[in-house]
């Protein structure tokens, strides 16, 4: 295939890099909410360990809370790694469709619509995940309220000890 040929498929495949740039990115800040959200989860388990029995609920309502932000996360970042996997199998699409003179716009069609929607999914799930992290915020507010010092919580007493 000659060079001037080609340019024109390389011109069409930018817009799916760019996409797996992209996606790329709200990746990288997936994972560090999964990874963040699994820190918490072990540090409240081990406080749960050495709670005293009235204050277990309260953390076992948070562990709970923290287990649902996580199965949240880990699809929010499935959908996205599989829309970028889609980008991939379309780039590879225009690719053997314009070298080997196929018809297959169908084809590289329902790939784009397959990787928009799939990218839709994961951000759709990322902010499911970060109106639930509210819920947990409001539960650690309700526990500060109460004056509750659980042994999770590296900050002072009310008297500032």
């Amino acid at each position: 295939m000659p060079v001037h040929e080609l340019l024109p498929i390389l011109q069409m495949a930018i817009g799916p890099v760019i996409l797996i740039s992209g996606v790329g990115l709200l990746l990288l800040s997936m994972t560090s909410r999964f990874a963040h959200v699994v820190d918490r989860s072990r540090s409240l388990a081990d406080a749960l360990r050495k709670a005293p029995e009235p204050h277990g609920g309260q953390l076992t309502a948070e562990l709970e809370i923290l287990f649902r932000r996580a199965r949240l996360v880990r699809l929010a970042i499935t959908l996205g790694v599989l829309s970028v996997l889609m980008a991939a199998l379309l780039i590879i699409a225009l690719f053997l469709t314009a070298l080997w003179h196929l018809e297959a716009g169908w084809l590289i069609a329902l790939l784009f619509i397959g990787c928009l929607a799939l990218l839709i999914g994961a951000l759709v799930v990322f902010l499911r995940d970060i109106n639930v992290s509210l819920v947990a915020l409001d539960l650690e507010i309700n526990i500060q309220a109460s004056g509750v010092v659980c042994p999770c919580r590296n900050s002072p007493d009310k008297d500032g000890k």
